[in-house]
């Protein structure tokens, strides 16, 4: 399609308000989310995060933990689709609808994610029904940390995981051989893209729970991972690298 500078400037000429609204907005107030929770957490726990140390888990605790998790992901993982989501607003220009499908394409990706976001809160109830993570969101036992660090660099090196990052490394691929046309058809698209995208990426977010579910580095750090492995030419040999690094992390706390 281009130079990709050419392609964004096109995407930004039409239909600006979903390519901005989906790609900056949403991204931008998700992190302001995420700063205000974490500082209050690890702070005074006065405010916004002090409903997540009750030890209550009715329904309304786990409808927060997952709006928790929800929002986490879309500030996550929105940006690293972003050539998906211009490229898309690109072809889908000569419809006249761009505006509609983009917003349609977004919702499906993120559905995908909202689903997720549902097995990570089924998760940390299952680890706080164990007693093995803390109030502030943590494993507290050394060899579930390792465990965590061991699978997910396990599933680095795994064919699955290759074919989930190629196909999320070439949206313009993805898009000719899936191409449906219509809202429903863009909101198909972005279900299967966030297939792909989870695929990629859940055992990497295991290790939020290693390093603190609301730590902003480990949150800054995995967000920029995700985007050097989507978005680098050399993102597969990255992913290989950090699996052995992971396994071998994993392997020397087990050894403590």
């Amino acid at each position: 399609m281009g130079d990709p500078l050419a392609i964004l400037e096109s995407a930004l000429q039409v239909d600006r308000a979903p390519t901005v609204m989906w790609l900056v907005l949403v991204p931008m107030v998700s992190w302001l989310w995420i700063v205000v929770m974490a500082n209050d957490m690890y702070g005074s726990m006065s405010g916004a995060s002090a409903w997540m140390m009750s030890a209550v888990w009715d329904v309304q605790h786990l409808l927060l933990l997952w709006a928790m998790w929800a929002v986490m992901m879309t500030a996550m993982m929105l940006p690293s689709a972003t050539p998906l989501v211009v490229l898309y607003g690109v072809a889908a220009r000569s419809q006249g609808t761009a505006g509609r499908q983009t917003w349609a394409l977004v919702a499906g990706y993120l559905l995908v994610w909202m689903a997720f976001s549902l097995g990570a809160t089924a998760l940390q109830r299952v680890l706080a029904s164990l007693l093995l993570i803390s109030p502030m969101m943590a494993i507290i036992s050394s060899p579930v940390a390792a465990t965590l660090l061991f699978i997910a660099g396990v599933y680095q090196l795994t064919p699955v995981k290759q074919a989930c990052l190629r196909a999320c490394q070439s949206p313009l691929g993805f898009l000719t051989s899936r191409w449906r046309a219509g809202a429903s058809g863009a909101f198909t698209i972005g279900l299967e893209h966030g297939v792909y995208c989870v695929g990629c990426c859940w055992a990497m977010m295991l290790l939020l729970f290693a390093g603190g579910v609301m730590n902003l580095t480990v949150i800054a750090a995995l967000t920029a991972f995700v985007a050097f492995e989507r978005l680098a030419p050399f993102g597969l040999y990255g992913a290989r690298v950090s699996g052995v690094l992971l396994m071998g992390v994993g392997v020397w706390m087990l050894a403590r």
